[in-house]
């Protein structure tokens, strides 16, 4: 996709050049394909003959933008919360390593996250922001129990838990990608989708001890 846009972004760019000095040539007599992006998940496709390029919008955010990027940083921080105690707790190496790999993924989203509302104009959600209606939010009870347990206890409720939530976090990339409008966001959230519905498949596969 990011390809796609640059290629639109050049084929614009000289569309551009062609009208402050001599008439642009018309598009019906260019022997140079021009590719036109979708939107996330969709497949870019190849103009045709006489077709005219639509000027790639500039990226606007409506309020289901906002909301998606407040809510998941509280999401991901929940989720790092978990992980970070896999380290000295989990038994299960391969849970370990699970753990250090979405601690590795969703803190720099948190960043990256923050920095666009911060750019918008937005409120960034502090650490006690309530997440009560979030879908896949452990309980305070289930946090209370997984930082009490260790070993093969310990692997099971992360595991239960995490699947959970990477779940809830599906259901709101999906909410983001209907209702959204911001490229940015909604690259992020397909990306969330895609990359959290592997783990899931990764955790259902996940052996931890009796």
């Amino acid at each position: 996709m990011r390809a796609a846009l640059v290629v639109v972004i050049g084929t614009a760019a000289l569309t551009l050049a062609g009208c402050a000095g001599s008439p642009a040539t018309p598009s019906a007599q260019s022997t140079v394909p021009v590719i036109v992006p979708g939107k996330p998940g969709e497949t870019a496709r190849t103009l045709g003959p006489g077709e005219t390029v639509t000027p790639v919008p500039s990226p606007t955010a409506n309020a289901a933008d906002v909301v998606f990027m407040q809510d998941m940083i509280v999401h991901h921080r929940q989720a790092l919360d978990m992980s970070t105690a896999a380290s000295t707790r989990a038994a299960s190496a391969e849970v370990k390593r699970l753990a250090s790999r979405i601690a590795a993924t969703q803190g720099p989203e948190i960043n990256a996250m923050i920095r666009w509302l911060r750019q918008q104009g937005q409120r960034v959600p502090d650490h006690h922001a309530k997440h009560d209606a979030m879908p896949g939010m452990a309980t305070p009870e289930q946090l209370t129990a997984l930082k009490a347990a260790a070993g093969a206890d310990f692997d099971r409720l992360y595991i239960q838990l995490m699947t959970a939530h990477h779940m809830g976090a599906i259901t709101m990339a999906a909410d983001e990608m209907e209702k959204g409008a911001h490229i940015i966001v909604q690259e992020l959230a397909q990306d969330i989708s895609v990359s959290q519905a592997a783990e899931v498949n990764r955790m259902q596969r996940i052996k931890v001890g009796g």
